[in-house]
């Protein structure tokens, strides 16, 4: 079965990689990620993806960035958890678009391995745009995994980034740690 994964990060495609050829899948990735910001975060998180991916044997197709594309599917609904659900759709549909063009039979996403993500909303957005495009929506719990992939991509020098990925999400690191936003 051939399997298309949207990917976020590298360190969240360690685990989720290996469990999917373990599953028999033939699996090629898919970074597409218009949500991330700055661009130069978004350049740091490519360029991980890219050398793992070299030393995993893993295609991976890498769309323009495109965060006008983001910020139109997120406009005026800013807050969590709409921002967050408007993203993953965003996504994931790409996901299916190119792989129902490509002839991939099903899709997933790394994001099913971080226990910050909404679990039961992801399988529910995944499922709707699967069927859309008429592939299949993989849904594993990847979690269990998170921990372990985590700290191979640390002690391998991986780039781990310290936000979701978008402007808000960075915003709201910074306020949680009671630092001011003021220039």
């Amino acid at each position: 079965m051939k399997l298309l994964l949207h990917i976020c990060c590298a360190p969240c495609l360690i685990y989720p990689l290996e469990k999917l050829r373990q599953d028999n899948f033939e699996v090629a990735g898919f970074f597409y990620n218009p949500n991330i910001h700055p661009f130069q975060e978004f350049n740091q998180r490519k360029k991980a993806v890219e050398d793992y991916s070299r030393s995993t044997a893993i295609d991976i197709i890498y769309p323009e960035y495109a965060p006008a594309d983001f910020f139109q599917a997120v406009n005026l609904k800013e807050t969590k958890p709409d921002r967050c659900s408007l993203c993953w759709s965003l996504r994931l549909k790409k996901t299916a678009e190119f792989a129902k063009e490509k002839g991939f039979s099903h899709i997933s996403t790394t994001l099913l391995v971080s226990p910050y993500q909404d679990q039961g909303l992801l399988q529910k957005i995944g499922g709707n745009v699967a069927r859309e495009e008429n592939v299949e929506f993989y849904f594993e719990d990847f979690r269990l995994g998170f921990r372990k992939a985590h700290d191979a991509a640390k002690s391998k020098g991986i780039y781990c980034q310290k936000y979701c990925g978008c402007i808000y999400s960075e915003i709201e690191r910074y306020k949680k740690k009671g630092q001011s936003l003021a220039l």
